[in-house]
């Protein structure tokens, strides 16, 4: 199989900060050929540690490119779905950063692009390759917790932070930048389409006009509930994962896990509500349950890292293998945002 050969369009945190970096993981699945950049110090700056790389200001330079295959687009997310639409018409494929897009109907836009041009658009929502949410998806799935009833989700920090991704008018806000990345998760874990979405959103302590904390609980139409909350106003950071099921628990810090479920050795006896006076004047039913706990590290079956996207998005375009992150899924995560922002002082203009 041949390398795919890359142009990224901005080189900027996301473009020079990351893309370039993971690319490097996959010297025999990529190279990097060209990139694009409106400002020069940004090119220049790249150019030192890429020299045999072809640069360019202009973007319709980079489309035209008849090297490049795929474009990995990079640039600040208001511009997203125009880049995505304008390098699926110059016949590229296409990786597109988070958000995808900032309104409901331009994520649409993108849906009915990839009909036009299947197989070519590829979103990158990247936390789906996160470690810890899939070791705990796989213990879910083995049924020790037993019937999953709610599922908690946090990214917490403090930061008095200043730039343009604060800034309502530039795409900012917690909720196009963490907000992709663990809406994505909830919806997964949520196992159902979403029946019911409550929000709350505010401004704490970053300095623009866009939300720096959050909380959406969604309500699954299967009853399961999934409360996710991000924020850059937190001092003091809770879980990034807790799972509560009918036969245990579970949360997640870091690379650590905790759990504590029933033994699945022990047989349950079927219980029934008793109105009378318990005799003892405890509270009945005097059994014992025998419990299990246990702290493990993250170390799920397959091993992944949220660089390994790009070795799906290999795999997707060369092999033919399905991609794990598809169109429908990346736009249900826009059309939540919008949920979540309407009625509020955060909500996205209408164009």
């Amino acid at each position: 199989m041949k390398k795919i050969k890359v142009g990224i369009w901005g080189l900027g945190r996301a473009g020079y900060g990351m893309h370039i970096r993971e690319i490097a993981f996959f010297p025999e699945m990529f190279e990097l050929v060209a990139g694009c950049d409106i400002e020069e110090t940004r090119i220049n700056l790249t150019k030192k540690e890429l020299p045999s790389c072809r640069f360019y200001g202009d973007p319709q330079k980079l489309l035209k490119d008849a090297e490049v295959e795929l474009i990995s687009i990079a640039t600040r997310s208001p511009d997203h779905t125009a880049h995505a639409l304008r390098a699926l018409a110059a016949g590229k494929y296409v990786s597109l950063e988070k958000p995808i897009a900032l309104t409901y109907a331009d994520a649409k836009k993108l849906k009915k692009a990839s009909e036009k041009y299947p197989g070519k658009l590829y979103l990158r929502h990247n936390r789906r390759y996160e470690a810890p949410f899939n070791h705990i998806r796989e213990i879910i799935a083995s049924g020790v917790l037993g019937d999953i009833y709610e599922v908690k989700l946090h990214r917490h920090s403090y930061q008095r932070r200043n730039d343009w991704q604060t800034i309502m008018g530039c795409g900012g806000g917690q909720l196009n930048n963490w907000g992709p990345h663990i809406i994505d998760h909830a919806l997964r874990f949520l196992e159902s389409p979403v029946a019911k979405i409550w929000s709350d959103l505010k401004n704490i302590a970053a300095a623009g006009d866009a939300e720096d904390h959050f909380k959406i609980v969604l309500t699954g139409k299967n009853g399961r509930i999934v409360d996710l909350e991000i924020s850059g106003g937190t001092a003091i950071s809770q879980p990034e994962y807790v799972i509560f099921g009918s036969k245990g628990a579970l949360t997640c810090q870091g690379n650590t896990i905790t759990m504590k479920y029933i033994d699945p050795k022990q047989k349950l006896i079927k219980i029934q509500a008793y109105a009378g006076n318990p005799s003892s004047g405890g509270f009945a039913n005097p059994e014992v349950l025998k419990w299990v706990e246990k702290t493990i590290p993250v170390a799920p079956k397959a091993a992944c890292d949220v660089h390994h996207i790009w070795k799906g998005l290999y795999e997707a375009i060369r092999k033919g293998k399905p991609y794990p992150i598809t169109i429908d899924e990346g736009v249900e995560v826009v059309r939540i945002t919008e949920m979540a922002k309407c009625g509020t002082r955060f909500a996205t203009p209408k164009k």
